[in-house]
């Protein structure tokens, strides 16, 4: 085994053995880059060919089709991005104004942007190590101490505001402990809304992300598993969320042949057909992309399976992965100063690792946010970095 007597992070050796894994980087090694193996060109050529490059055209409800279908749902609502997608189905499922929504401190910014859009206000909850998603101890044990429930639903007594959703996250990829958060969000009778931004083709106990919430939100920027250029979606199986999704994405506009009438204040946020001919190239190869990334993750797993500073992240037993971005997760929390020297030494190397996003509760307008404690986000938002993760490192 590799150890260091010191205290200190071995720099040198980690970068050996992600290079080992990486290949070369002559050429620079990005985090997550898109694959484009498909047809591609033919699709998006063919949306120029006939004109329909921006909402109308077939290509955007045949993906909603398919995104609903791969997650095991009746409707699918294609639309511009994940943070939109997030907003639409906090709207729809009912966040109102002044109202909290529960959601990890440690996620991307998005989650509580997508709240405050709505005049919401993002109530943290702490994450575990063994999911890296919200932890169903703590909340139970925080709304238990901060909240009653009423006839119009569950409030907390501290601010006085109604709590209107649970939002869990699958970080990197990774299944949250979905049973035991839907038992408390029974007990306190709060939907849920999956931000399944970054688990497209993950599962858990054989359920895909995406049906396990009463709707969910998906991403497909650049660096995400499959991506649209830009682009985001809802998937559920309740008929009125979906119909008023899609409604509120397209300005809300009244149907009719020529007549502009809009029956409520709507979003542009629809997908355009362009995008959408990308994303259904890219499903054909989705379960090759998650095939080639387990196999990197395994790679990164047992080159540093005898590393005493730091150890690679690993799925539970209820999970099934895409391991949508790899986590180096240093041992010793002691490491922050040298975790910073190794990012500055790996970018050196052209290998573009990246820290974990700063917590949501430690950005200066999020410092009065209602929270419980926070000691495991604030832990590990310290130790963590993610390393290259795309599925074009594993080569025929």
């Amino acid at each position: 085994m590799v150890a260091n007597t010191e205290n200190q992070l071995n720099v040198e050796e980690l970068i050996k053995r992600v290079k080992s894994v990486v290949g070369s980087t002559e050429k620079g090694v990005p985090l997550h880059a898109p694959d484009f193996d498909g047809d591609e060109k033919a699709l998006l050529s063919d949306c120029i060919d006939t004109g329909y490059v921006s909402s109308g055209g077939k290509y955007v409800e045949q993906f909603e089709q398919q995104i609903a279908h791969l997650c095991d749902r009746k409707f699918g609502i294609a639309v511009s991005s994940g943070t939109a997608a997030l907003e639409l189905a906090m709207k729809v499922i009912g966040v109102k104004s002044n109202e909290e929504v529960i959601m990890p401190s440690f996620t991307f910014v998005a989650t509580a942007n997508a709240a405050h859009h709505l005049g919401a206000f993002p109530h943290f909850i702490d994450i575990n190590e063994t999911t890296l998603g919200m932890d169903p101890t703590t909340l139970q044990q925080h709304l238990r101490l901060i909240s009653e429930r009423r006839n119009d639903g569950t409030y907390n007594l501290n601010t006085g505001r109604r709590i209107a959703c649970i939002v869990p996250m699958h970080t990197f990829g990774h299944p949250v402990d979905f049973q035991n958060i839907r038992a408390v969000a029974n007990e306190f009778d709060l939907p849920i809304i999956e931000d399944a931004a970054e688990s497209l083709g993950s599962k858990y106990k054989n359920n895909p992300c995406g049906s396990l919430g009463d709707i969910a939100a998906f991403s497909f920027n650049g660096n995400k598993i499959i991506t649209t250029g830009g682009g985001g979606a809802i998937v559920t199986n309740n008929a009125a969320f979906a119909k008023r999704a899609k409604h509120l994405s397209t300005t809300a506009k009244v149907p009719h042949l020529w007549e502009y009438n809009h029956d409520e204040i709507g979003y542009n946020y629809r997908l355009p057909n362009l995008n959408a001919a990308l994303g259904i190239s890219q499903l054909k190869q989705l379960s090759e992309k998650i095939k080639k990334k387990k196999l990197l993750n395994k790679r990164y797993f047992d080159t540093f399976i005898n590393f005493d500073e730091a150890k690679i992240f690993q799925d539970t037993n209820d999970a099934d992965s895409n391991f949508w971005l790899n986590t180096l997760i240093l041992m010793d929390e002691t490491t922050f100063e040298w975790r910073n020297q190794l990012l500055k030494k790996l970018h050196s190397e052209k290998i573009l690792a990246r820290p974990a996003w700063t917590p949501l509760h430690q950005l200066p307008f999020h410092k009065n946010s209602p929270r419980s404690t926070l000691l495991i986000t604030e832990q590990l938002a310290r130790r963590i970095i993610n390393l290259p993760s795309s599925a074009s490192l594993i080569r025929e």
